[in-house]
Parts: structure tokens; C-alpha cells; sequence
């Protein structure tokens, strides 16, 4: 299927963001992709993913939280960036609620079939809005931050949820997302998990070289966060689980 894409900017948490919009090229109504991007910043992963639900008759949103910034090789000011706004809910549900408005305000939208993909902090703050009481029907999140697991949060969600990580992510444990998943069994909800062997966090990440062009092998040739790598076997499946999960939904 033939997309289209564009930049979108808004404002909030008091910088201009530089969102990624990709549509079908087909008659709408569309369902709708919310997409969260990991602590490094919106860059041509997520964009690639919005383009994807495009080319599958998704309309889909790349938000963006930095303000246009991406920290490739810069893990200290990425962490400064990160840490205080994974501390304040409200920002976080504030920033996930101007992109999802943004979304919502795109003509051929279909406002009753909208999901939300998340990767790391992007992955808490789409949570956040889920636990606001956004109707998603599906949400997938691949190594993210958590909400506090408290069930009585999630008693009024009604989307499915997918939650993936890496056996080896420190940072996103396996545990991590069962316990999760637990909150969200104990309120009956629909939810599945995704383990991935081997895997580190950000594995879907390809290392870049200093002139962002792409490295060769799994090992990142820039400075980042421990625990990171890139698993070139485990990142297709992952996506393929996300069509899957929104497939099924939609």
C-alpha cells in the first residue's frame, strides 16, 4: 500500500516537538497508531514504524518528547532529559495527551479504533495515558518503563496488552513485566507477554557510527547505557508481534 508522510509540530512541556505522521493512501476512515519512542529520541526506527502501520491502513503518530533532540552517543543528557520526566506523572501524561489529541485531530481518523505503541520511556508515558482512562483497544510495549503495578489503577482498562522484553534487558526485566502483568491479571485484563531470549534493551537498535551511518555486528560503537545491544534475529519478531496484536485487535 502506497503512504504518505509529513512532520507535525506542537507544543508542550515548553518545547516545539517535531512529530512523524504517516497515513494510507486508501479512503479512511483508518484506525489509529499512538507511537512513544525510547529515551534517545524519535529517529528513523519509530519513524519506520509509523510508516509500516501506514503501508498495513494504520494512520500513525510518531510523537516526540525531546523537542527534536536525539541523544545517539550523549547517554548523561538523555538521562537528564529522561529520569525527571519517568518521576512526574502528570508531565508524562500531559506530553502523552497533546500528541494524542494531535492524532485525533487528523481527518480520516477513526476515534473508536485507536491503539498505542510504546519503547522505553515512550512505553510509560502511553501507559500513563492508558491508566487516565484513554480507550485503546490495543497496547503493545516493547522494554519499557513501568507504572507502579497497583491493580487498582487498571481496573478500567478495556485494551488488550502486549508487554515484551529481553531475557538479559537490566533494565527492563522479565520480572519487571510480570509483575505488571499480574496487576493487570488480577483486574481481569487482556494481556500477553513476550520474552525474548538473549536479547538486551533497545534491542531492535541498530549501532550507528559517529557519522550516523550504520555498524556492523551487534555491539554499539558509540557510548550508551549498559545493558544495551543490538539482536538483529529477535527485533523482526517483536514487530511482528505488534501487526499481530493489532491485526487481531482491528
Amino acid at each position: 500500500m502506497m503512504i504518505t508522510t509529513r512532520e507535525v509540530t506542537y507544543v508542550v512541556d515548553g518545547l516545539r516537538m517535531i512529530a512523524h505522521l504517516a497515513q494510507p493512501d486508501s479512503p479512511g476512515p483508518w484506525p489509529a497508531v499512538l507511537i512513544g519512542h525510547d529515551g534517545v529520541g524519535l529517529e528513523e526506527y519509530q519513524r519506520q514504524r509509523a510508516d509500516d502501520l501506514a503501508a498495513h491502513g494504520y494512520l500513525a503518530l510518531a510523537m516526540d518528547y525531546h523537542g527534536g533532540e536525539v541523544f545517539f552517543d550523549q547517554p548523561a543528557a538523555m538521562l537528564a532529559r529522561v529520569m525527571p520526566l519517568l518521576a512526574d506523572v502528570e508531565r508524562m501524561q500531559a506530553i502523552g495527551r497533546a500528541a494524542l489529541d494531535l492524532l485525533l485531530a487528523q481527518a480520516g481518523v477513526d476515534p473508536d479504533r485507536i491503539a498505542a505503541l510504546g519503547y522505553g520511556a515512550g512505553g510509560q508515558i502511553v501507559l500513563e495515558l492508558a491508566r487516565t482512562g484513554v480507550p485503546f483497544k490495543a497496547i503493545a510495549v516493547v522494554h519499557p518503563a513501568f507504572p507502579d503495578a497497583k491493580a487498582e489503577d487498571w481496573a478500567n482498562v478495556t485494551g488488550a496488552f502486549l508487554l515484551c522484553t529481553g531475557s538479559e534487558d537490566p533494565l527492563c526485566t522479565p520480572q519487571q513485566v510480570l509483575d505488571f502483568g499480574s496487576a493487570l491479571q488480577e483486574v481481569g485484563a487482556d494481556w500477553r507477554v513476550n520474552i525474548y531470549g538473549g536479547a538486551e534493551h533497545a534491542f531492535w537498535a541498530q549501532p550507528r557510527n559517529p557519522d550516523g551511518s550504520f555498524a556492523e555486528g551487534d555491539a554499539h560503537t558509540m557510548t550508551t547505557v549498559p545493558g544495551v545491544s543490538y539482536h538483529p534475529e529477535h527485533t523482526p519478531h517483536a514487530w511482528q508481534a505488534v501487526l499481530d496484536l493489532f491485526g487481531e485487535t482491528f
